[in-house]
């Protein structure tokens, strides 16, 4: 059966990448025809063959166009399934518990949040799917519409940490538990525990395996005191937040002196563009939020190799770093953030790492 449902996982994402979506659902009716049953159709087929397209858009072997394409192509294939689902599974059988899921706000990557839905449903949860980018105020407000037993938050880019902090908080005031998942919370949840979530799982399995035996309890406080987590609301961190239109305005003017290849009108796409730069500020600006200067020295090693897929030299990201370090006069804590992650970058280009084992999402593309 392993064989078997590699062959699935490989048939799936070449019709992807290929945006054949007629031949992808196909590859999943064949899978489930077989005898897969559909959590494991989700699971071990679809959500694989996904995270396999993320790494080969790292890789650069394939290009934003065509991830997002790709991802298109799952998304129908999710959407397929959860018909199936609907019209197979449920029949008459007694919803348990309801459930809200979403995105916190800022964050668009949906798939992670859609395969926790349909597992969940799978196992007779009632599941309110909200989507993407989901503002904090409108999600209380559903809260107190709905009054679901607990809400699941998700959030795959770590640059959106303080507003899944927001939403944490907000949802517990209202008195619901609130479990996290995705990328953005760190691979053993450090950041779900240092934002006083009440749970934190890997992935939709280990989700649904937490829910079996029902919702989160309820807490009487919301979230851990403020006096065990002071950096959250640092004074530096709003500091940052003020300068920084300052800080990517000076880094692109660097990187255009520096790499004129990437100035406003190079012969070729610039090896970094401006949302590249506005999002390693943001990292930085996380890392100093959530106090862990390893989150941006993990995110700049990322960002080496993947440059270095791409031929660009290293001198541009060189130039970013710079230009950052000599508008951060007065902020201690992003200054030693920076030179550790500069240190980490220059270690790695030397000795020639790969990160490919530790590829955050990117604003334009999905894992």
């Amino acid at each position: 059966m392993k064989d078997d449902m590699e062959q699935y996982v490989e048939a799936l994402r070449a019709a992807a990448t290929a945006g054949d979506e007629y031949a992808a659902v196909k590859v999943a009716q064949d899978a489930h025809d077989a005898g897969v049953s559909l959590e494991r159709l989700l699971l071990d087929v679809v959500a694989v063959a996904q995270a396999r397209i993320g790494e080969e858009w790292a890789a650069n072997r394939l290009t934003v166009a065509q991830e997002h394409m790709a991802t298109a192509v799952n998304e129908g294939v999710l959407a397929v399934l959860a018909n199936t689902i609907d019209t197979t599974d449920h029949g008459s059988a007694p919803l348990k518990w309801r459930l809200c899921v979403a995105c916190v706000e800022g964050e668009w990557h949906t798939f992670p949040a859609r395969l926790l839905t349909e597992v969940l449903r799978l196992r007779g949860w009632m599941v309110d799917y909200l989507g993407a980018h989901v503002p904090t105020r409108h999600l209380i407000v559903h809260l107190h519409r709905t009054a679901p037993d607990m809400v699941a938050l998700s959030s795959s880019i770590a640059t959106r940490l303080p507003a899944a902090h927001s939403a944490i908080s907000a949802c517990q005031a209202a008195g619901t538990p609130v479990l996290v998942g995705g990328a953005a919370f760190g691979p053993d949840g450090r950041y779900a525990r240092l934002l006083g979530a009440d749970a934190w799982t890997p992935d939709a399995r280990a989700a649904a395996d937490l829910l079996d035996a029902g919702p989160l309890p309820r807490r009487h406080a919301p979230g851990l005191s403020a006096e065990r987590r002071p950096h959250l609301a640092s004074h530096e961190y709003a500091l940052f937040t003020d300068r920084k239109p300052d800080l990517v305005r000076g880094a692109l003017e660097e990187l255009s002196r520096r790499v004129p290849e990437t100035g406003p009108r190079p012969a070729e796409p610039p090896v970094l563009t401006a949302e590249d730069v506005a999002f390693t500020v943001d990292f930085l600006g996380t890392a100093v939020y959530v106090n862990d200067p390893e989150l941006f020295v993990s995110y700049t090693r990322w960002l080496a190799w993947t440059l270095t897929q791409r031929d660009a030299p290293p001198r541009a990201l060189t130039a970013v770093l710079d230009a950052l370090g000599a508008r951060l006069t007065g902020l201690p804590h992003a200054l030693d953030t920076l030179a550790r992650g500069r240190e980490a970058t220059a270690g790695s280009q030397q000795a020639g790492e790969s990160s490919e084992g530790e590829i955050p999402p990117r604003e334009d593309g999905q894992r």
